[in-house]
């Protein structure tokens, strides 16, 4: 029997994601980039803050505090826990300056701006298409009365 070097195992870990497997890290992921504060935070980040297809300023750094504004809805408890999840990812960075007050930046990293290219698509999507997504749900419910 021939034994691996960490490379060649860490090649054959990624060989076997699969998703569709219960105990597959790579679903745990697809939960978390699937959550709606996550799309919006990197689309945020990414540029995109200008709800019309290529409104797109590109990537750029933003305080919490801008977040929080942009993002109505969001909770600061919420908003906290999207944060560190994707910096722990290693899907954006924390930048802490040393200022009165200080000043916390948040920025996409390149693994960050690679997701924020497909979920800046499906937001798109979702604003492109929703007037007959309404229409299929008012004919489903009308039908279903």
């Amino acid at each position: 029997m021939t034994t691996m070097r960490a490379a060649q195992r860490q090649a054959q870990a990624r060989a076997d994601y699969n998703a569709f497997l219960a105990a597959c890290p790579s679903r745990q992921l697809l939960d978390r980039i699937s959550d709606k504060w996550v799309v919006l935070i990197l689309c945020a980040l990414g540029g995109d803050a200008s709800p019309q297809p290529g409104g797109s300023d590109g990537p750029r750094a933003m305080r919490y505090s801008e977040l929080a504004r942009l993002l109505a809805g969001v909770s600061q408890k919420m908003l906290t826990q999207t944060l560190r999840s994707l910096e722990r990812d290693g899907l954006l960075t924390r930048t802490v300056t040393p200022t009165v007050p200080v000043t916390v930046t948040y920025e996409l990293t390149d693994l960050g701006l690679s997701l924020h290219r497909t979920t800046r698509e499906i937001r798109y999507w979702a604003q492109a298409n929703m007037g007959e997504v309404l229409a299929h749900r008012d004919d489903y419910d009308a039908s279903a009365s």
